[in-house]
């Protein structure tokens, strides 16, 4: 009789969730759709004239889409882990979409256009108010960038310990070094905190 085979167990890879959060065409949808390894799922609408007094397109005027619900991404790591990107919706009146997306994230990112800067407050808002670790990426689209990386953080009011960069969302590797900022982030915060004392038995 021929011996069974030992049953094996294959273990399902970790999962790290990570939000692209920021205002209205800033470039989350770009940046998910340039670092995702898989065709990035997006929901994204035409903006029609029902918008017109709500959506404000100041500075995104050739903007004839956005995104209503989320965009995903993936991107495999190893074997063990993967990570999945959620991008936000940027309109204001989709905000509630937030508080769900934002369930287990580990980190954000906060994508911010020097020419609007304001649409960025509501994101790292969001971010500090739950504690949730981020780094902020400057779009500086075509290389268009119209302030020194002090004149943003001072205007965006950041902590001194988040990181900023600047580069362009379209191009992978900008998205690849956010992302990659923001694991060194969190690394640098978890190694920060005090070791809780043992309690000694008996």
């Amino acid at each position: 009789m021929a011996t069974p085979h030992p049953s094996t167990t294959v273990e399902a890879p970790a999962a790290v969730k990570i939000l692209i959060a920021g205002g209205f065409g800033v470039g989350k949808t770009t940046m998910v759709g340039a670092v995702s390894e898989i065709a990035p799922l997006r929901t994204e609408e035409y903006l029609t004239r029902a918008s017109v007094g709500i959506d404000d397109l100041a500075g995104v005027d050739q903007k004839d889409t956005t995104t209503v619900a989320l965009d995903f991404g993936r991107i495999t790591v190893s074997p063990e882990l993967v990570v999945y990107l959620f991008g936000t919706p940027g309109q204001e009146r989709f905000w509630f979409m937030w508080n769900d997306l934002v369930n287990g994230a580990l980190g954000g990112v906060v994508i911010a256009d020097t020419r609007r800067l304001d649409t960025s407050f509501a994101s790292i808002d969001f971010f500090e108010g739950r504690g949730i670790p981020f780094v902020v990426a400057i779009n500086c689209f075509h290389g268009h960038n119209t302030r020194t990386p002090e004149e943003v953080r001072a205007a965006l009011d950041l902590d001194p310990q988040v990181p900023m960069l600047i580069g362009d969302a379209r191009e992978r590797a900008f998205g690849r070094d956010v992302l990659l900022a923001l694991v060194d982030h969190l690394i640098d915060l978890a190694a920060a905190v005090p070791a809780v004392p043992a309690v000694p038995a008996g």
